[in-house]
């Protein structure tokens, strides 16, 4: 039975469950533990004569058989990987997540800070010990020559992500589990077994990957069974009817899913959270992102007679605040990169079916009500758009973005299923891709797309270009030209160019060196039966086992490539205004900026002394003048020239208002860096993809990157995505969003990233929804691939920098997600402020 949403304006009140549940955890302190560490070190130690994925999945086995079992209060969907909320368990397999070098500095640093106690500092040191010499970042870190390698530490790319941790960015097939059980699963690979050609050469891999795989699937189900056990205990001495029987209820759940299918919305809901949890304990990659979540899930609640909306809605608000229970520990520099304890655990909803038709239904205007109701930094919540998306329930995702919790993000399906389409995928699939991480589209259950795997610095290139391929000094790319000897912009344009190439070859070598380590140390079992193709070829997804495989980095800074180009072009080449060497020498003075300050204090200085000179010498030296007060601002605005330099340059036109050349010229440049991506081949069998988003690694990577073209000061942060340049869209929300448009999405299919900022009056009433969603419809129809908002004034940003412990369920957008604002690095809470606030249409 077709169950509709009762959709009305506003939103319903979360229950005082839900919000109990939000407030325990904003109120805890992140801690690092040692259970994980200790077990899988334990397990290795002891089984050091297997191969490497029989290994992997005896630890996780123990894991989840020796994991400290918790069940919080007020719980209905039950399981998590720390025995206190909101920590983090440790993963040494792949590397010590930076933390050998910040065991004393980890509890106060400036962004993600995690309290640790003296007793696990030891013991996590005498694992680290164990682990030396056998982790993917130190193979990887092998396998990487020295260009490579002087790149990444200068700041032109990193590959962090899985150099650091495993392998996440995957929208698995959650629906094979809620509909088979695992047992279901367990019974696929039996078949492959049965009909396997075991003389075949690669039978023994294929063999060695079915016994960890079970190994895996079994593990998981004796996992979900000691909840039960669990449930029944805590049942057995609770003095409270209601919780007892709650208690008793959960007992039920766990003791039949994820082994059994589904019976109904509840039993589907707590399926889905152990699958979730057990693929996030397996490894430490991210992005574990559930997808198209009301595709899967609607046939439970439709089928459900047993269950009120209400009870349904309070359900799936705690799985929501669930998503905020785990949490990963990353290096300081990583952590500032990423900033805001993120796990970017994507759910879709809406958009199209398999065949084409509209996939709106009830449960994705409740994933919009679960986000009114909890409005935390997990879930992200991403809706995605055609144009037969019902106008009602565009309206509901704007109203939720009116709440300012920077949630949801929209996705174009024009724009992006013919991207995947363009990269080999069956029609069919890409209408089913899911988002995952920040904007990443990946077909769900069928590929590995190792999204986000590297982020690579546009203006860096840029930069390298302009002195003659030295890297902070150092001979490093081609000779392609000093910056003062270019003849004609099309010499300049083909250094950058070459110096793209040279960079992105660098970029690859890293990216295949993370691979390579992840092909021998990695090989996740579990996941891997998750993924289509897996079990059929008798590969893990770390051998290219998935249906599609593809690599995709993502470029930074799109907005200063193109205006760094508009201004020399017109500025040197077409008006005459500046000579190359002339801008060159303004940007090595970082257009004055210090030495202006330090002009001006001289200046004034020497005026002040001079006034009190001649006023002493009329009234006599030892009267008693007070000159305190003195106002010499007229003064103090005095001019080195390289300021002056500074101001024509931000008088040319930008990017984000609209007008073509410079428009065509960000397109022009940050295409270079797509189309050079994708001629390279993964060691998986698949291509490299391109996007243009940040995450927020805008912010660190300005810190590598002298003054450049655009006007942009030394060591301030870069545009963010695809996004014009803070400050500079000055012609309105609908300009700046035509220009965002006219960049070549299609060719950027690891996603684009497009951020907005209003002031809260600006989408208030009915007229003020109406035009959000025009806009968002307008921008698609102009193939915009993704746009996102936070709805929030400046001052109430301010407020929450000055006074933190008053604003702690502040949830704002950074990048392709959303933070608490509080936990992030300042750097990035300023990079959010300075953003261009549009306060009309």
């Amino acid at each position: 039975m077709k169950k509709e949403f009762n959709v009305k304006p506003g939103f319903s009140q979360p229950t005082e469950r839900i919000k109990n549940l939000k407030t325990a955890i904003l109120d805890t302190t992140p801690r690092i533990e040692v259970e994980r560490a200790r077990l899988i070190t334990e397990s290795y130690k002891a089984t050091e004569a297997l191969p490497t994925v029989l290994r992997h999945a005896k630890g996780f086995e123990k894991i989840l058989s020796e994991l400290p079992i918790v069940i919080r209060d007020n719980e209905l969907i039950v399981g998590t990987a720390t025995i206190d909320s909101r920590s983090a368990q440790i993963f040494p397999e792949f590397g010590p997540q930076g933390l050998e070098d910040e065991f004393d500095t980890v509890s106060t640093r400036s962004a993600d800070p995690f309290a640790i106690s003296e007793e696990v500092k030891t013991e996590l040191k005498d694992i680290f010990k164990y682990w030396k010499g056998k982790t993917t970042s130190e193979y990887a870190t092998s396998l990487m020559d020295e260009d490579t390698l002087a790149a990444y530490n200068a700041g032109v790319f990193t590959v962090g992500n899985y150099h650091q941790g495993g392998v996440g960015h995957l929208a698995v097939n959650y629906e094979k589990v809620l509909k088979k059980g695992i047992r279901g699963v367990i019974s696929e690979i039996i078949e492959a077994i049965k009909n396997a050609d075991q003389t075949d050469p690669g039978w023994i891999k294929k063999e060695q990957f079915y016994k960890a795989a079970l190994i895996t699937l079994k593990a998981v189900v004796s996992f979900a069974n000691r909840y039960a056990e669990k449930a029944k205990e805590l049942a057995s001495y609770s003095n409270d009817s209601k919780r007892k029987a709650e208690l008793l209820k959960i007992a039920e759940v766990c003791s039949h899913v994820p082994e059994y299918p589904a019976r109904n919305f509840y039993e589907a809901l707590q399926s889905f959270w152990f699958i979730q949890l057990v693929i996030q304990i397996e490894s430490s990659g991210h992005s574990i992102s559930p997808g198209r979540f009301d595709q899967y899930m609607i046939s439970f609640y439709e089928n459900d007679d047993s269950i009120s909306q209400e009870e349904a809605q309070e359900l799936l608000d705690c799985l929501f605040v669930k998503f905020n229970d785990l949490n990963k520990l990353r290096d300081i520099v990583t952590a500032t990169a990423f900033a805001g304890y993120q796990l970017w655990q994507n759910v879709n909803c809406g958009g199209q079916t398999k065949d084409g038709k509209d996939a709106t239904n009830a449960v994705s205007y409740m994933e919009i009500e679960s986000m009114a109701h909890v409005l935390m930094a997990m879930p992200s919540l991403s809706i995605r758009v055609w144009n037969g998306t019902p106008n009602a329930f565009l309206l509901k995702a704007c109203e939720l973005s009116r709440l300012g919790g920077g949630q949801p993000a929209f996705y174009n399906d024009e724009e992006i299923i013919t991207a995947k389409v363009n990269r080999g995928e069956t029609l069919e699939d890409a209408r089913n891709y899911a988002i995952i991480g920040c904007v990443e589209p990946a077909s769900q259950g069928k590929e590995n797309s190792w999204c986000d795997a590297a982020l690579f610095n546009l203006p860096k290139v840029l930069e390298i270009a302009m002195n003659n391929g030295r890297l902070n000094g150092k001979d490093f790319g081609p000779k392609t030209g000093e910056f003062e000897d270019f003849k004609s912009f099309d010499e300049f344009m083909n250094a950058y160019v070459k110096q793209m190439k040279f960079c992105v070859s660098l970029l690859v070598r890293a990216d295949n060196a993370v691979d390579y380590a992840h092909r021998k140390y990695g090989q996740l079992a579990f996941v891997s039966t998750l993924v289509d193709d897996c079990i059929s070829k008798g590969k893990t997804i770390d051998h290219g086992g998935a249906h599609y495989n593809f690599t995709g980095p993502q470029g930074i800074g799109s907005a200063n490539i193109g205006n760094a180009l508009m201004v020399v072009k017109k500025l040197v080449f077409d008006n005459k205004t500046l000579s190359m060497k002339q801008l060159k020498d303004a940007m090595d003075h970082n257009f004055g900026k210090n030495e202006a300050a330090s002009v001006a204090k001289v200046d004034k200085d020497e005026a002040y002394d001079a006034i009190a000179k001649a006023v002493k010498k009329v009234l006599g030296e030892n009267e008693n003048i007070d000159l305190s007060g003195l106002d010499l601002s007229q003064n103090t605005n005095a001019k080195n020239g390289y300021d002056k330099v500074h101001e024509e340059v931000m008088n040319i036109d930008k990017y984000g208002n609209d007008l073509n050349e410079v428009d065509e010229l960000t397109r022009i440049g940050s295409r270079v860096y797509c189309e050079e991506l994708e001629t390279y081949k993964t060691p998986r069998g698949g291509i490299f993809n391109a996007g243009l988003y940040p995450v927020s690694g805008n912010v660190l990577f300005g810190s590598y990157i002298g003054a450049t073209p655009d006007g942009r000061y030394d060591k301030e942060a870069i545009a963010d995505g695809v996004s014009p340049t803070r400050g500079t869209d000055t012609h309105g929300p609908t300009a700046a969003a035509n220009s965002v448009a006219k960049l070549d999405h299609f060719i950027a299919s690891n996603g684009t990233l497009y951020n907005m900022k209003f002031s809260p009056s600006a989408v208030a009433g009915d007229e003020g929804l109406g035009r959000f969603a025009a806009l968002i419809r307008g921008f698609f129809d102009k193939k915009g691939g993704h746009v996102q908002f936070n709805v929030v004034d400046r001052q109430t940003l301010l407020d929450a920098q000055a006074h933190p412990e008053q604003h702690k369920d502040l949830i704002v957008r950074v990048a392709g997600y959303s933070a608490q604002f509080i936990a992030l690095d300042k750097s990035v809470q300023d990079d959010i402020i300075a953003r261009t606030e549009f306060d009309n249409f």
